[in-house]
């Protein structure tokens, strides 16, 4: 009885040598094992070790008979494979881990990373939106990475199209982490390989997948939770209102993360999640500026930092584009609310002689709206 009364569980300790890894990435990579149930077998166990050995009988209790535990050759052949493309284990309670992600509930406890550490040193900011971003919306990402990176935070997205792009390019040579679906060593979408590989060299890759995994469409949604986790506040740049992003967002509030949205025009389907948010309270965003006033400290006395739009521009068209592509490009570019023509031509990459000739083919065919000043839109 005195026994029971003054029992507890072991004390739970972090993976000190390579011994200790190799059971931490047995333990978390074995079957029905998640970040979830891994934790709760380290505060039952204490550690991987001992948690590996009691799985079959909790398996057996669990009515599944004959379970097998992630092998150690296995184990081994996914930490050789990282050793040979250059990434590193990051494991949940090191000092190395990041205090904000070690807070959420679900924690993931492996992360791979290529990069250097110094952008986890930094407080975090994410910003996330739509792959088939505007015009407007990827030159408000640009700005708003930009500013943020100078003002000395670090940007975290998802190297995905669109906002995520903009996001990691202009952030790139003050801090920025790139939270994958896949595994860390696998980039997707291909076409960011040259942007991934800056990342890694100047910035930080990281995953909770196995060295090697492709992405599939439920990797994207356990990836967002660690894009909210590291995070003290999440911006949305362009998202409809059924788009993956919002998974992201909902993260966030469960995490106690501050969440704010840039407004759109009412009629442009990419803003429709944006203005919902901030319809239910997220915080409007107009510059780098609003941001600052809502996550930096009272006592910051630092100057707000001014930022113009000088990250090269992301080529939305291949070189020699169809004039399918061509238009389509432009389109993908364009929304309800109206830009200047030059600001169009300087985001595709193309000389005016290329673009204008198309631009006018779509105002012909109405989907294209001229405007005074200069300015066009979709129609």
């Amino acid at each position: 009885m005195a026994k029971d009364l003054f029992s507890s569980h072991p004390p739970f300790t972090p993976p000190t040598t390579e011994e200790d890894r190799l059971s931490w990435l047995r333990l978390i990579r074995s079957p029905r094992v998640g970040p979830t149930t891994f934790h709760r077998l380290m505060r039952e166990h204490g550690n991987a070790q001992t948690a590996l050995d009691a799985l079959p009988k909790v398996a057996q209790a669990a009515g599944v008979d004959s379970y097998s535990a992630f092998s150690v050759d296995a184990a081994k052949t996914e930490i050789d494979l990282a050793r040979a493309k250059g990434a590193r284990m990051l494991c949940f309670g090191t000092d190395a881990y990041p205090a904000s992600l070690a807070a959420i509930a679900d924690a993931p406890p492996v992360l791979w990373c290529m990069g250097g550490r110094k952008p986890l040193l930094q407080p975090m900011v994410a910003l996330v939106g739509a792959r088939n971003a505007s015009s407007l919306g990827t030159r408000m990402a640009r700005m708003l990475a930009e500013g943020l990176g100078l003002a000395g935070y670090t940007v975290v997205s998802g190297l995905a199209r669109g906002i995520d792009t903009a996001a990691h390019q202009a952030s790139l040579k003050t801090g920025t982490i790139a939270v994958m679906g896949g595994g860390v060593d696998v980039i997707y979408p291909a076409e960011n390989a040259v942007l991934a590989a800056a990342i890694a060299d100047q910035g930080l890759r990281l995953s909770e997948q196995p060295m090697g995994t492709y992405p599939q469409a439920r990797h994207f949604p356990p990836r967002n939770r660690i894009i909210a986790g590291l995070s003290m506040a999440v911006i949305v740049v362009e998202a409809a209102e059924k788009s993956g992003t919002l998974i992201t967002v909902k993260d966030a509030l469960e995490q106690g993360r501050e969440v704010m949205a840039v407004p759109g025009h009412p009629v442009d389907g990419r803003a429709g999640g944006c203005n919902r948010l901030i319809r239910e309270g997220a915080t409007l965003i107009r510059n780098v500026e609003d941001v600052l006033d809502r996550i930096r400290p009272e006592n910051d006395t630092d100057n707000t930092t001014h930022t113009s739009d000088r990250t090269p521009p992301q080529n939305e068209a291949p070189a020699h584009p169809s004039p399918q592509a061509l238009n389509a490009a432009i389109l993908r570019l364009l929304g309800p609310t109206p830009i200047h023509e030059d600001m169009v031509i300087r985001d595709m990459g193309l000389s005016a002689a290329v673009i204008s000739p198309a631009l006018v083919a779509l105002e012909l065919d109405g989907a294209v709206q001229r405007h005074p000043g200069g300015l066009i839109s979709r129609a």
